[in-house]
Parts: structure tokens; C-alpha cells; sequence
């Protein structure tokens, strides 16, 4: 019950934030989900509703599904040629960037070099999620943005088992770096394997079943949403990365999608629907989750924080000397020696919740005190991390003003498709009746039908059989057709004079597509 009550309240928050951040295009839905975690753990009769974090969970039902998702809708095609890249940041960089803050902070703080890793491997792993949220409203080369995103796909191995390495320092007083640079190797190309083995042989599973008569949609769908806990928890077991595992299972599962997406439509179109959606919550969820978290560290720490306040120039030291790595091998490696897209780059390497988990991941491994000053650090880290950019792109990155305008842009380009839609049936020839109900719908397209003549409409409905007769008469089904096909033919004609972008063309047809789907798709219809 405890853990349906928590569940329940985490769902409910990202409900809340995403409404709320409607209301406020140009910040990040991920600072709203941010702010209703912190707000849900103030307040004390919330607070208590929601379990403590558990590592283990967050990452197998959460990040792991989050991870695969995010790994399938990037082509494989585009890893392959980015492979020398996604080597060099994922891994080198991360290696290189722990050795220099490792040295940093035992020369200037005099932390144990043990310690020091510890602290640095926690801050490894970038957040594509955390990076999006602080680029909104703001343009970004697509090459910078899908080199930070390859990066932040992958690097969480790599942080890992410097983490493991890190704490077995510390217990042991041993390092060996060739050890833990081929643990790393093994832990990442195993994890890639099972991760391909695996995702292949799901594909050919539901591939053979989808070309029989056997195939269900539902059954379909509940695999697939099953596929990337299986496959991180075989990856586990077989003590290789899960973290990789699901991402190159992610990317297998985008070849399949792009090679067989007519043999069933309906579970295509489905499973594209179920990963967006669950996609839009599971990153909700994740900064809820933070904001709860950082709330509680704050709350817990409170006597600690202002008896020395080490833990926050560690925090700032960390991060400054990760980012200070990060410009030095972007000028040399990715920004073709621009100081600009060198600071874009290093800048873009935001931390979020992968950095809070495993900074629990350690509770238990190191004396209390050290726990609660690895914490403090890392809670600074991901603050700033997050905050400097938000801040600094607003100066360094053009704002995105087709991505600022496009919501009133829609709204004119729905206005006048229905229009043209409702042009049409006017003047073809049918009952009064008849038009009075497809008119209506029409007009739902671009929501000009207010509550109140809403209300009317329902009592109608629910209290009339003539309103029902109206919605399955063959007339009305036909006008719809005749609208719908002259609002497309509309959008078409915007497509071919260049009015509007395209992307935006296609969100409205699309819109057209599913409505007229809704009128003659037996399985859709609710009368």
C-alpha cells in the first residue's frame, strides 16, 4: 500500500507541474516538475506519503525504461558514424576528467585521493533530460546537441565503475588501473553484447508473431514495455552495464520500427504512442523525484551544512574542473577549435537524477561522514550544473523564436483549416440537422466551442436518440470525410508555398489524420 501511495503522489505531482508549466512556455516543464518535488516535500503531510529513494528501483523502473526509450528514437545508423566521438566523450573524457578533478581536489583540499574519486565518479554522468531543460526557448547546432546527447547515453557505465573502483580503493587501500580500465571494457562491450543479443531476440520474436494470426496488440505492447527491465536485469546478473545494455537495445528497437511499420499499424501506432507517453512521464517523474530528494538532503543536513562549509567549494571545485576538462577536449576534439562551441559543449554536460542515484547507491559503503559530505557535494554539483548554463545560454545561444511562436502559429493555421472544412459542408447537401452536428465537431478542432454550448451538446447526446442517430448516419460520416479532405488539401497547398515550416504542417495533418481515423476506424468509434 505504501508504495502505491508514493506512486500515486509522484504521478499526481507530474500531472500538476506539466499543467502548470503550460502557463509558462518559456521555462522547462523540467524546472516545474523541479519545484512541485521540492514544494511535495515541505509539505509534512505529502512528504510522508512518498518512500525514501531507492537506488535499485530508480534505476530498473525508471531510468532503465527512460534510457531505452531515449535510445530508440536515435538511429543507429547515426551511433555508427559517431563512434570514434561517442568513444572519446563517453569514455576517455570521462576517464581523463577523473584523474584531473580526482588530483584537483587532493591537492587543494587535501581530500583523500580514495575520497576525491569517489566524489568525481558520482559527477561523471551527464543528463540529456537535465540538458534539454536548460536549452528551452534557445537554438543549438544539432551536431553539438546530438554529440551531448551520445555522450550522456553512455557515460553512466563509465561512472560506475569508476565509482566501484573509488569505493574499493577506499575499503582496501589498493588502486589498479589497468584492473579497473579492463573492468570497464568488459563491463561496457558485455553490456553491449547481452544488451544486442537480447533486443534481437525480442525482435524476432515479435516479428514472427506479428506476421500470424495469433498476434495480440496488447501482448505486443506489454513486451515491449517489459523489454528494458528484462534486458537490465540479465545485463546485472551477468555483472556487465545494464545502462548500456538498454540503450543498444533501445537502438535495435529503432531499426525495427523503421523497417516493418506497415505490417500493423494499429500496434505501430500504438507503441509509438505508449513510448511518448510514457517517455513525457518517466522524465516528469525523475525531476519530481530530485526535487523531493534535494529537499530532504538539504532537510537532513541542515546542522552539517553551516558547521563547515567545505562541502559547498568541494561542490564548486568538482564541477569547475570537469568543466574546465570539458573545454579543453571539446577545442581539441569536437568544436574545431572554437572557444564558443567549446564552452556550449562543456557547459552542456548537465547532472541530474543518474548523479543522485548514485550518490545512494553508496549509503552503507562509507562511513556516515563521509556520506553525508558526498551528498552535500553532490547536491551542489547538480544545483550548479544546472542553474550556470540556464543562465549563460541566454547570452550564448540565439533564442529559438520559431520554437516561441509556434503555439500561435498552430492556433492561426487551425482557424483557418476549419474554416475550409466547414465551407465544405455548407455547401453540400444535407439535413440542417446533419450540418448543425458536423459543424459542431468541426469547430472542436480548433476549440471554439465553449463549455456552455459543450454542456448543451452533451445533454443532447445523452438524452436524445436523434443525436445518436445523427453521429452514426452515413451522412454525417460522409461530411466529415468531405471536410477532413479539404482541410488537407489546405495544409497541402500551405506545404507547397512555404507559408508555414513543415514540422508544423505535419502536427496539423496529423491532427486531421487521427480525426478522420476517429470517424471511420470501427474499433475508435464511441457510438
Amino acid at each position: 500500500m505504501a508504495l502505491f501511495t508514493s506512486t500515486f503522489v509522484l504521478l499526481l505531482t507530474v500531472a500538476v507541474a506539466n499543467l502548470v508549466a503550460q502557463w509558462l512556455p518559456k521555462i522547462s516543464n523540467t524546472y516545474f516538475a523541479l519545484a512541485a518535488g521540492i514544494i511535495v516535500a515541505l509539505i509534512p503531510g505529502l512528504n510522508h506519503l512518498v518512500l525514501e529513494f531507492e537506488n535499485e528501483t530508480f534505476m530498473i523502473f525508471i531510468l532503465a525504461p527512460l534510457l531505452f526509450f531515449e535510445g530508440q528514437i536515435t538511429p543507429m545508423v547515426r551511433v555508427g558514424r559517431r563512434i570514434p566521438s561517442i568513444l572519446g566523450t563517453a569514455f576517455i573524457l570521462a576517464i581523463v576528467s577523473a584523474v584531473v578533478a580526482t588530483l584537483g581536489l587532493h591537492g587543494v583540499f587535501a581530500v583523500s585521493l580514495p575520497l576525491a574519486l569517489v566524489m568525481v565518479a558520482i559527477s561523471t554522468p551527464t543528463d540529456a533530460t537535465a540538458f534539454e531543460s536548460v536549452v528551452t526557448g534557445r537554438k543549438i547546432s544539432e551536431r553539438l546537441g546530438n554529440q551531448l546527447k551520445m555522450e550522456s547515453l553512455f557515460n553512466d557505465a563509465t561512472g560506475l565503475i569508476l565509482l566501484q573502483a573509488g569505493l574499493l580503493w577506499l575499503k582496501t587501500s589498493e588502486f589498479s588501473f589497468g584492473q579497473n580500465v579492463g573492468k570497464l571494457l568488459v563491463s561496457a562491450v558485455g553490456g553491449a553484447f547481452v544488451g544486442a543479443v537480447l533486443a534481437g531476440a525480442f525482435m524476432l520474436f515479435r516479428q514472427a508473431l506479428v506476421r500470424t494470426d495469433a498476434n495480440v496488440v496488447s501482448s505486443q505492447s506489454l513486451i515491449y514495455l517489459l523489454t528494458p527491465i528484462i534486458i537490465y536485469l540479465v545485463a546485472e546478473e551477468f555483472t556487465v552495464s545494464g545502462i548500456i545494455a538498454v540503450v543498444v537495445a533501445g537502438l535495435v528497437h529503432n531499426g525495427e520500427a523503421n523497417s516493418s511499420r506497415f505490417s500493423s499499424p494499429r500496434q505501430m501506432y500504438f507503441g509509438l504512442q505508449l513510448m511518448n507517453f510514457s517517455s513525457e512521464i518517466l522524465n516528469g517523474a525523475v525531476f519530481v523525484i530530485l526535487g523531493i530528494s534535494l529537499e530532504r538532503i538539504v532537510s537532513s543536513q541542515y546542522r552539517q551544512m553551516f558547521q563547515s562549509v567545505q562541502w559547498l567549494w568541494l561542490g564548486l571545485a568538482v564541477y569547475l574542473l570537469l568543466v574546465l576538462c570539458r573545454v579543453i577536449y571539446a577545442y581539441g576534439f569536437i568544436a574545431r577549435r572554437h572557444w564558443r562551441d567549446s564552452w556550449l559543449f562543456a557547459l552542456g554536460g548537465v547532472h541530474g537524477t543518474v548523479t543522485l542515484a548514485m550518490t545512494f547507491s553508496i549509503l552503507g559503503m562509507v562511513p556516515t561522514g563521509q556520506f553525508q559530505q558526498v551528498i552535500l557535494v553532490e547536491t551542489v554539483v547538480i544545483i550548479v550544473s544546472m542553474l550556470v548554463p540556464t543562465i549563460l545560454f541566454k547570452w550564448l545561444l540565439p533564442q529559438d523564436n520559431d520554437q516561441l511562436s509556434k503555439s500561435a502559429i498552430l492556433i492561426r493555421l487551425r482557424r483557418e483549416m476549419t474554416a475550409v472544412g466547414i465551407q465544405r459542408v455548407q455547401a453540400l447537401d444535407l439535413t440542417a440537422e446533419v450540418k448543425q452536428t458536423v459543424i459542431y465537431e468541426l469547430r472542436d478542432q480548433n476549440n471554439t466551442n465553449r463549455l456552455r454550448l459543450f454542456l448543451r451538446r452533451w445533454r443532447q447526446t445523452v438524452s436524445h436518440h436523434a443525436a445518436i442517430t445523427y453521429l452514426q448516419s452515413c451522412d454525417q460520416r460522409w461530411a466529415m470525410m468531405q471536410a477532413f479532405a479539404s482541410e488537407r488539401e489546405f495544409l497541402t497547398e500551405q506545404a507547397r508555398q512555404h507559408v508555414v515550416d513543415l514540422n508544423l504542417i505535419h502536427d496539423i495533418y496529423t491532427e486531421v489524420l487521427m480525426s478522420e481515423a476517429l470517424v471511420v476506424d470501427p474499433y475508435s468509434r464511441m457510438v
